[in-house]
């Protein structure tokens, strides 16, 4: 039979194994009860790890951990994830952090982002905006302490040269701040803010705008009409830093208008910023 069906993989001592299973019971269907019963893997606990695992109908963020269900119920750790993976067949999603918004927040975000809408109603109206921001960027390179790591031949820690477990780092890292503007018309070059210096409204509109900024923005926008963008920073809704724009004919967007708690509309904030601080800390 092994011969006649090479394609099986049969082994002998399988196929003999398998032969008197057939002659002592008539199947070769697996003994009922055979095997370690399931001590952790029933019903009521995988109900209580259900309860635990999903956060409670409208509100959300009360959902427990397999460590807490743990310390709760008394299931091991690592009985509470294969019951989450096998049994109740989910899959973990790591959050996502936003700015906590109070009722009078989402009220006025809600309605100056309609106002917007109606502002701005097409994307070729919207391809004229140029979104700008400022950050700062850290001369000592960020690191995940997750998969902060080093590999050895020692079977134990305190065998591993203490020299490699440990990273030293500066108590006050030195930093430069940059300002960027954006649109799908283009991009700036960046402008460094000088060390030590205070951004306020007219070290912003003096050095920031009308030294670099804006002359970026003219030189790609030529006879286009386009619009400037700020966030809430103090240095971008000042009254001088609102009379400079007035004063220079500048289309911006006023600072009563723009959404609170924002930074997921601005292009900088959620998208340059993050690909620039890969370029910077390959």
């Amino acid at each position: 039979m092994i011969c006649e069906l090479p394609h099986k993989q049969w082994t002998r001592s399988g196929l003999e194994s398998l032969i008197r299973k057939i002659d002592d019971t008539g199947s070769i269907e697996r003994k009922v009860g055979s095997g370690r019963p399931k001590s952790a893997s029933t019903p009521p606990n995988i109900k209580k790890v259900e309860e635990l695992i999903c956060s409670q109908e409208g509100e959300p963020g009360t959902h427990k951990s397999p460590r807490e269900i743990e310390r709760i119920t008394g299931i091991h750790r690592s009985s509470v994830q294969r019951m989450v993976k096998k049994d109740l067949v989910m899959r973990s999603y790591k959050r996502i952090v936003s700015q906590k918004l109070n009722d009078d927040c989402r009220i006025k975000r809600l309605q100056r982002c309609q106002l917007l809408l109606q502002r701005f109603p097409t994307k070729r109206s919207t391809g004229s905006i140029w979104f700008t921001d400022e950050k700062t960027f850290n001369v000592a390179t960020p690191v995940n302490s997750q998969n902060d790591r080093i590999y050895s031949n020692a079977n134990r820690k305190k065998d591993v040269d203490p020299r490699r477990l440990i990273r030293e780092r500066q108590h006050f890292s030195k930093s430069v701040m940059v300002s960027l503007g954006v649109s799908k018309m283009g991009k700036t070059k960046l402008a460094f803010v000088e060390p030590g210096a205070k951004i306020n409204s007219e070290y912003y509109c003096k050095n920031l705008l009308a030294g670099k900024l804006l002359r970026d923005i003219r030189d790609k926008c030529g006879r286009h009409n386009w619009i400037l963008q700020q966030d809430g920073a103090p240095s971008h809704t000042a009254a001088d830093t609102v009379n400079f724009f007035l004063k220079e004919k500048i289309n911006f967007i006023e600072p009563q208008s723009w959404p609170l708690n924002s930074p997921d509309l601005n292009l900088v904030d959620f998208a340059i910023w993050g690909a620039l601080q890969q370029q910077v800390y390959l």
